[in-house]
């Protein structure tokens, strides 16, 4: 039989169950009752000062005032409360409130408007899937009545606001003793690839996510945060928010759209609370080098960001080296890159690089990595003729392993070679919630060859090298032409660089079957003023077009079957800022896209036809 490309467990035996949350937060409450805890950042604070702090003590009593008011509506043990709150101190005192109840809290985003299709869908289709007994939210009545019209299923249940709770004296009798295999919380998957599924998240898997996140940083001091990052979203709730109470540390937070409309802010905010760690998806450090101007950044210093985190979507090398020559004269250190791998049926986090080191670059023949061969070219540098760069994601820990195997047959795969990505060791979730038979899919993986123990499977493709995990991409968005594999990152990365008026972040490739083979289609998210009625804007369309096509054809040999050009929002999203492929070709199969698809869309769309 073959050497698997599989990681070993760096530890042996089942590693103990590490102090659970509540346990954690209460010892901090004791220990340090005066300390920072979470702060909140106003909207419209040029300078990222904030509006609403809480400390240990005070969080501490908030919470066990929403456990009693919980309680003393009716919720028992076990029952689930959809959370649809905003990034702010309410969402912070419900969700630990939720917990310390023992009931079993479900962020989800807050489908405001509702006239937004998208937010309803996904919020209609995880209330039918997890039957909440109760909502914790803090609209106003004339938002609660709109939400209740277009999901009429939660009319009739329970809704309390954080802040009508608080006056309810915590009682003891209230408080849950949560163990170690009790559900702590149910985090909806984000849509990008398929409907939203709950991850049962138990306190003991919890805690070892947490426990990884702080081996994995090697921070010495108390750490700070500073996040824009969703709350209801893994990366941002486990991340930003509950790795830092667990840790004693402290967390800053704003709104995504805090951030989206100005970055400047997060990195104000940044160098304002001399924060330790900071991060997110790699679009976010793009947004950061193309439209922070100098003159946001004066006298900034960021000297003490000793992890800033590039996770979610695909690391680009490019994307890294752009930012460190934009912030290297602020004091921003290489050496802080922390390229992660994780997702919501992990917990979070997989693997993550040394933190005090540069992170590896691996640079491959290109032509071997698109028939999924990994040969490593020596010598070469970034972008060179016919070779790919990839990042490293870097190893696991604290007993996680990771294994690469054929996605069709789960024959676990040699060394040198791209397969799916599948999840080993201790303490993971333990399935998703009321779905056996994806439970069974996704949790219950037993490989074709080697040892027969159950395995997480992730649906991404990657590949270890002197075990270390390099992500690829998903099964799913792989598009195979003439026989040869390309990734829609890759294709994606090549547009957004073709003409200045595309916006990054906003470009979607795919493949499409016309009865013979497979066709590539990219839908462009473009801006200045290509987008909209008259010539001069038609021009501009068909200008990206041909800039994409001649990109596409010279740096990966491939012939687009056509260019759609939109406006930026109407490349479909996930709340966390991934793209949804799967939902963007379903669009364009469905002729959401064309022309005369819909009122106006003739003025936001240009195809490869037109030029």
């Amino acid at each position: 039989m073959t050497t698997i490309a599989s990681t070993p467990a760096q530890t042996t035996g089942r590693p103990a169950v590490p102090d659970l949350l509540l346990d954690r937060l209460r010892e901090h409450a004791q220990a340090t009752p005066d300390a920072l805890a979470c702060a909140f950042v106003a909207e419209d604070s040029p300078e990222g000062t904030e509006e609403e702090q809480l400390t240990y003590a005070t969080l501490d009593r908030e919470v066990g005032a929403v456990a009693a008011g919980l309680r003393a509506a009716g919720l028992k043990t076990g029952d689930r409360a959809l959370l649809l709150l905003p990034e702010g101190a309410d969402f912070v005192r419900g969700f630990l409130g939720c917990m310390r109840a023992g009931v079993i809290p479900v962020p989800a985003y807050p489908p405001l408007p509702v006239q937004s299709r998208q937010r309803v869908e996904t919020l209609r289709s995880i209330v039918a899937d997890c039957r909440p007994r109760a909502v914790v939210h803090s609209a106003s009545d004339a938002d609660v009545e709109a939400i209740q019209g277009v999901a009429p299923e939660l009319a009739d249940v329970v809704w309390r606001r954080p802040s009508e709770m608080l006056g309810e004296t915590p009682d003891p009798a209230a408080d849950h003793p949560a163990g170690a295999d009790d559900v702590a919380f149910l985090q909806y998957t984000s849509g990008s690839t398929s409907a939203p599924k709950g991850v049962v998240v138990t306190h003991g898997a919890l805690a070892h996510n947490l426990a990884m996140i702080g081996a994995s940083f090697g921070l010495e001091e108390v750490p700070r945060f500073v996040s824009w990052l969703p709350l209801f979203h893994d990366m941002g709730l486990i991340g930003n928010l509950l790795h830092p109470l667990w840790a004693g540390g402290s967390s800053v937070l704003m709104t995504p759209m805090t951030f989206l409309k100005r970055p400047a802010r997060w990195l104000r905010a940044i160098a304002r609370y001399r924060a330790h760690v900071a991060g997110g998806p790699n679009f976010c450090f793009d947004l950061c080098v193309g439209r922070v101007r100098d003159s946001d950044i004066e006298g900034l210093d960021f000297s003490h960001w000793k992890i800033a985190f590039n996770g979610a979507e695909p690391v680009r090398p490019a994307t890294l080296d752009a930012f460190t020559r934009r912030f290297s004269a602020y004091g921003f250190n290489p050496a802080a890159w922390w390229p992660c791998y994780g997702l919501a049926e992990a917990t979070l986090l997989v693997t993550a690089v040394d933190a005090r080191q540069v992170p590896n670059r691996l640079t491959l023949d290109k032509d071997a990595f698109q028939q999924d061969l990994i040969i490593p070219v020596e010598g070469a540098a970034d972008g060179a003729a016919d070779t790919t760069t990839l990042i490293s994601c870097g190893a696991p820990l604290l007993d996680r392993t990771v294994l690469i195997a054929d996605p069709e047959t789960g024959v676990p795969t040699p060394p040198g070679r791209v397969g799916e990505i599948w999840v080993g060791g201790p303490l993971l979730p333990i399935g998703y919630w009321g779905n056996e038979r994806a439970t069974e899919e996704t949790f219950r993986a037993i490989p074709a060859e080697g040892p027969q123990v159950p395995h997480m499977r992730t649906g991404d493709l990657g590949f270890l090298h002197d075990g270390e995990l390099y992500v690829t991409g998903r099964c799913k968005d792989l598009i195979i032409v003439g026989g040869r594999n390309h990734y829609p990152q890759d294709i994606e990365s090549t547009v957004e660089e073709s003409h200045d008026a595309i916006r990054k972040g906003c470009v979607a490739a795919f493949a499409v079957d016309d009865g013979g083979e497979e066709r590539v289609v990219v839908v462009v998210g473009a801006g200045q003023g290509a987008v909209g009625p008259g010539e001069e804007a038609g021009a501009k369309r068909a200008a990206i077009v041909r800039a994409a096509g001649v990109a596409v054809a010279a740096d990966h040999g491939v012939a687009l079957h056509d260019v759609v050009v939109v406006g930026p929002n109407a490349v479909p999203k996930t709340s966390s800022g991934k793209l949804r492929r799967a939902a963007c070709r379903t669009s364009y199969l469905a002729g959401e896209y064309a022309p005369d698809a819909r009122n106006g869309q003739k003025a936001q769309t240009a195809h490869t036809e037109e030029s």
